[in-house]
């Protein structure tokens, strides 16, 4: 019987521009969730996410509920759009699959994490690794892996955006023309990913319709700071998920990149990240 399980999860990048509620890219950067058998529940109670996230294993699994502990560790900051919810969701949900010995396969564990986040677009990724592009209606996404050479540049400022709030400014119709436009765009992001392609990202990930504009409120100093990503050499940038990391794409001098982009935001506190791609998805250590 095991008495301890240690869940690794990787950070998530999602939207990657005009790919809202759809596209996402796990990251080389982790948290670390335990959980270990009880004599009784205690952080469990504390906690919203942790208790939805159980409830919602056991009554999957058909199993009885029993006590159990949990601690999360990482490197993963919370409220920045990198995921960190996702990551104690899916460290909790497998971590009691693996202590009760439980049935569930990975995409079972994907589909209740996506579930409880109300849209699949980090949960893919932090499944599943690498590269993927999620139906927000229900088929099951599809992933490939993302090569060494491209580089995640992440300019993580000191405050937090809340998923709740950055949601509610959207608006619930977009113009029709900008919305093609920003699909097109996303689906030529699919398409560089999947042939690997990686050049042809370039001026791909800049949304008309769908958030970024909106959100760019929250983080007012977005459109200078990505634009001195790309004057570095990068690619192109985004707002990591809902913010307030902003996530620049580049194939060469991602130190460069950081450092300028470091420099357009003026923010105090910011730090940057540069990280690749985690194509294996949480792992059971």
């Amino acid at each position: 019987m095991v008495n301890s399980v240690k869940v690794r999860v990787p950070a998530t990048t999602s939207n990657l521009g005009p790919g809202y509620d759809c596209l996402g890219v796990a990251l080389q950067i982790y948290n670390v969730v335990t959980v270990r058998s009880a004599s009784r529940n205690r952080r469990a109670e504390e906690h919203p996410i942790v208790a939805e996230a159980a409830a919602r294993f056991f009554a999957a699994s058909a199993r009885r509920p029993f006590a159990y502990e949990w601690e999360i560790a990482g490197e993963v900051p919370a409220s920045r759009g990198l995921g960190s919810s996702v990551t104690l969701r899916l460290g909790i949900i497998a971590g009691l699959n693996a202590l009760a010995e439980g049935s569930l396969n990975r995409q079972t564990i994907f589909e209740l994490c996506a579930q409880l986040e109300g849209h699949p677009d980090n949960a893919a990724p932090a499944s599943f690794g690498g590269f993927t592009a999620c139906d927000p209606a229900g088929a099951p996404p599809l992933r490939v892996p993302v090569e060494a050479r491209l580089h995640f540049v992440l300019l993580v400022p000191d405050f937090e955006v809340r998923t709740d709030g950055a949601r509610s400014i959207l608006p619930t119709t977009v113009p029709r023309l900008a919305a093609v436009v920003s699909a097109g765009r996303a689906c030529r992001i699919a398409a560089a990913f999947a042939t690997r392609r990686y050049a042809f990202l370039r001026g791909m990930f800049t949304d008309e319709a769908f958030h970024q504009p909106y959100r760019a409120a929250f983080v007012p100093f977005m459109p200078r700071v990505i634009a001195a990503a790309e004057h570095a050499g990068a690619l192109g940038g985004f707002l990591s998920g809902s913010g307030s990391t902003i996530c620049g794409v580049t194939l060469k001098s991602p130190q460069r990149v950081g450092a300028a982009m470091l420099r357009a935001s003026g923010a105090g506190g910011a730090r940057v990240i540069v990280t690749r791609a985690d194509n294996r998805g949480y792992r059971i250590l």
